[in-house]
């Protein structure tokens, strides 16, 4: 009854205990990050990434829809910041607003044909869709620059009326990326625990279900995709600025495959923290192994196989295992998405 009780609590909440340590490890990550070998920039990479699963893992981990082509929508917002840096204003916020709203309107469209789609059928939709982008990009040479991408974005400085910081240091990018971070974190952990990401766990459980007891499931998906590409559009602004330019190679499969990677070694089936543990366990070991063999992708994949015979719910799935309910993924993350049907049909 007590856990019980507890994990209600915890689903209500809009902070919660986990996330202010996982908050103030962030905040003070730039202080500490050369005494253990890595460096700035890293910090700022894993962020921008770290936002970009976390919208992804609302498509993966708790709607169960399998998108192989998201890196298209990463690149998307990189190539929508830095036009409207070029051609319109080049104001942070605007330029942040138009990545996010240009891929969401981009990702919507999209997800008119593939929210019509379950399983292997919208994985491979998603995989053409994404392909047919990366080629609009790599031979629409007079907008994207093509192979050679679209360079010298600036990195724009954070306006508040008469106060402005400037991001050209890493450090000024890496916390205008943890602003970001800290609130969309907040705003997903708020949805995933509403009635809205009920329903979508129950569409992961049992689509047809979920159809018979009235919701519109076709809805649910395209709005669910549409709001995960708005933050991959999102998170693909942040990486034009922090790259200094946008470029194809983002929207390849290959960079597809990884964001899918990442999310599925971190646990996002079974908690909300997930994608960013792959994403940080991804790119301590690009730089880490990295430094000691040029095949550190290789180790890496090896890992990630060993992980899914063993572990296949991931690290986040060790962790809850390991040190009980109340710190688990569940505990700190999502609701168990086992008893999502009954709280769909009910809520």
């Amino acid at each position: 009854m007590e856990a019980m009780q507890y994990e209600t609590r915890q689903t209500k909440a809009w902070v919660i205990v986990p996330m202010l340590v996982i908050f103030l490890v962030f905040a003070t990550l730039p202080l500490w990050i050369k005494h253990v070998g890595l460096y700035e920039y890293l910090a700022v990479e894993v962020l921008i990434w770290i936002i970009f699963a976390m919208g992804f893992n609302l498509l993966l981990g708790y709607t169960g829809l399998p998108s192989f082509g998201h890196g298209a929508f990463f690149g998307i917002g990189a190539y929508a910041f830095g036009l409207a840096q070029f051609n319109v204003w080049p104001n942070l916020w605007f330029c942040l607003a138009a990545a996010a709203i240009v891929t969401a309107l981009i990702g919507g469209i999209s997800a008119l044909l593939l929210s019509h789609r379950r399983g292997i059928y919208f994985a491979l939709m998603s995989i053409a869709i994404g392909q047919i982008f990366y080629f609009i990009a790599s031979k629409w040479t007079n907008v994207t620059g093509g192979e050679d991408g679209l360079l010298n974005i600036e990195r724009l400085p954070v306006e508040f009326g008469i106060v402005s910081f400037a991001t050209k240091p890493n450090m000024g990018l890496y916390y205008l990326a943890y602003a970001l971070f800290v609130i969309i974190t907040i705003l997903l952990w708020r949805l995933t625990n509403s009635p809205y990401g009920r329903v979508l766990r129950a569409i992961k459980q049992n689509e047809m279900r979920v159809r018979f007891v009235g919701y519109s499931v076709w809805f649910y998906k395209w709005s669910v995709f549409t709001l995960s590409c708005a933050v991959a559009g999102l998170a693909g602004g942040l990486f034009a600025m922090a790259q200094e330019g946008a470029y194809i190679n983002v929207m390849s499969l290959q960079w597809s495959g990884i964001i899918v990677l990442m999310v599925l070694i971190g646990g996002g089936f079974v908690s909300f923290w997930g994608p960013l543990l792959g994403v940080v366990l991804y790119f301590v070991a690009r730089d880490v192994l990295g430094a000691y063999t040029g095949t550190w992708l290789l180790w890496f994949g090896l890992m990630f196989v060993i992980l899914v015979m063993f572990k296949p719910e991931g690290l986040a799935g060790f962790w809850r295992d390991t040190l009980g309910r109340k710190f688990s993924g569940e505990g700190i993350g999502a609701a168990s998405s086992r008893s999502a049907p009954a709280d769909a049909a009910g809520g």
